[in-house]
């Protein structure tokens, strides 16, 4: 099967409702969940807890369909559960064990946080170096932030970068040293430190500036500053290492109901973020670390000061609703922190492709139990969910909720697009107008942050072309002075807007296009490319 390359005609979550669901998927206190009266976590708890995975798993892919998932679980020090269910591949028998290996998305964010710790911990770099001390030349929107700005601010996503900046330029086919060159054309959303957003490119540069001053690039780095140490044989910072390894898991989404192997993710751009692909195996040497304070089998491979700075809160990222009843959620360096109902502290993360992975990490330090879930289909909630539920058991011993309807529901109320209004563009108004000249829209518009959209007429309707390669998409007239367009890419839904804003022409030569705004891009209110002038 032929599949396509970071291409997406499906409607996708609201970029930021995906915040919300990094710590094994909701708060509780969102989820409408009231705290467990206080068990102590047993052997004889764990132990009835891992009878039950199996069953979990079963149940998770009978009713979703996901083609596989593996599963690790630690405890005390120890690997008590190892296992693969499901297949690699919809339509195929190639099983999926405990060394498949998947893409794991967004669970990359606290690996890399483990690699800068390592870091910290050999004096290489400080969390509070600020990143031109590493990559001079970086540039925030503000230049005071850029003098300001640190490895902390990045990897708590406090910089005050919009939610996601940089995700569409990786879209449109900008390389990683493009898009962090982009940032410095990006607005911020909120004052320096004072709100979350979550930023994969802000992420990614504090990495980056981490590993320059290592002298190494991020994937070196990677490799031996942990991976090798910790015996991840299988794990990497590269796409091509994932795509070349002959027992990994295909990328799925649903088509018409059934899972398909239709789209490759290639995330390199953001390695640091979201560009690791590892195995349960390797992800349980993993969780031993974090659970030994940066110990593995009596080595201390991470300086336990370093490490212990990466699960302290750095933000809040999920305010509470009723600040007199509920939790707030917290976000530390590359970790979702929070607090259940007996006052555990509990650090996770999951991760997300829309084309085709969900991922998710959950650890209790002071119950020394940690789990972590892989599937090869887009988000569905099925990781948080059988974390979650072996949680509860493992934690106390019975399940609080019914976390796979929760999650089937709290995630299919968050695949909103976040663009479009709700406008169907595949169908134009009854009462339409008919577009101007075709040549009237034609032309170079221009615009900072994600350069020149160029509009031209071919066989006898219009193309609009974006990004450092051209790429071509066919316009279909909606209304008048409005088009429509298919993005492509992780953010892409249905649909897109493409409104032209026409004004008189000089010299009398009649209506001219003079700007365009592109819904899709404009999500941050940067949509809008203008006319460029015409080279004299």
């Amino acid at each position: 099967m032929t599949r396509s390359r970071a291409t997406s005609q499906r409607q996708r979550p609201a970029r930021r409702a995906w915040a919300a669901l990094l710590l094994l998927g909701l708060p509780l206190t969102l989820l409408g969940a009231r705290p467990l009266p206080a068990q102590e976590t047993t052997p004889a708890r764990v132990t009835a807890a891992l009878a039950e995975l199996d069953r979990l798993a079963e149940r998770g892919l009978a009713e979703t369909g996901v083609p596989g998932l593996a599963i690790a679980v630690v405890y005390q020090d120890a690997v008590v559960y190892l296992k693969g269910f499901g297949v690699r591949e919809a339509g195929t028998d190639r099983a999926v064990d405990a060394d498949t290996i998947f893409q794991l998305a967004s669970v990359s964010k606290p690996i890399a946080s483990t690699v800068v710790a390592a870091l910290v911990g050999d004096g290489v770099a400080g969390w509070d170096d600020r990143i031109v001390d590493h990559d001079p030349d970086f540039q925030m929107y503000d230049p005071w932030v850029t003098r300001q700005v640190t490895l902390r601010d990045m990897f708590a996503h406090r910089s005050g970068l919009p939610d996601h900046a940089g995700d569409l330029l990786e879209d449109l086919g900008y390389d990683r040293a493009e898009v962090l060159y982009r940032l410095r054309y990006q607005k911020p959303d909120s004052s320096f430190r004072s709100h979350y957003a979550y930023t994969n490119f802000g992420l990614t540069e504090a990495a980056v500036a981490a590993a320059r001053a290592a002298g190494l690039s991020w994937e070196d780095l990677s490799a031996q500053r942990l991976y090798q140490p910790l015996g991840m044989t299988a794990t990497s910072s590269r796409f091509a290492d994932y795509e070349a390894a002959p027992n990994h898991a295909l990328t799925h989404v649903l088509v018409d109901g059934q899972w398909v192997p239709r789209y490759v993710r290639d995330p390199d751009a953001q390695s640091p973020a979201g560009g690791v692909s590892s195995t349960v195996r390797d992800l349980a040497r993993w969780m031993r670390l974090q659970l030994g304070n940066g110990t593995f089998e009596g080595q201390q491979l991470v300086a336990a000061s370093a490490l212990e700075e990466t699960h302290v809160p750095q933000i809040v990222s999920s305010p509470p609703r009723n600040p007199t009843t509920d939790r707030a959620g917290f976000y530390g360096l590359g970790w979702n922190v929070g607090y259940d109902g007996q006052g555990r502290v509990r650090w996770g993360h999951s991760g997300a492709f829309s084309l085709g992975a969900a991922t998710t990490v959950g650890l209790v330090p002071s119950a020394g139990l940690g789990i972590a879930v892989l599937t090869n289909a887009a988000p569905i909630g099925l990781p948080e969910a059988i974390s979650s539920t072996f949680l509860d058991l493992a934690l106390d011993g019975r399940v609080e909720r019914d976390w796979f309807a929760l999650y089937r529901e709290a995630f299919e109320a968050m695949n909103v697009p976040p663009y479009g209004g709700g406008v169907d563009y595949a169908r134009p108004p009854a009462d339409a107008s008919p577009p101007l000249p075709l040549d009237t829209y034609a032309g170079t518009y221009a615009n900072d942050l994600y350069g020149d959209a160029a509009v031209a007429v071919e066989d006898g309707g219009l193309v609009l072309r974006l990004g450092p390669q051209g790429t071509a998409f066919p316009l279909r007239h909606w209304d008048r002075d409005v088009f429509a367009y298919q993005p492509t890419g992780e953010n892409a839904a249905g649909l897109s807007g493409v409104t032209f804003q026409v004004g008189p022409g000089e010299g009398g030569a009649g209506p001219r296009a003079t700007s365009v705004v592109i819904e899709n891009l404009d999500v941050d209110g940067q949509g809008t490319f203008t006319r460029a002038a015409p080279a004299r």
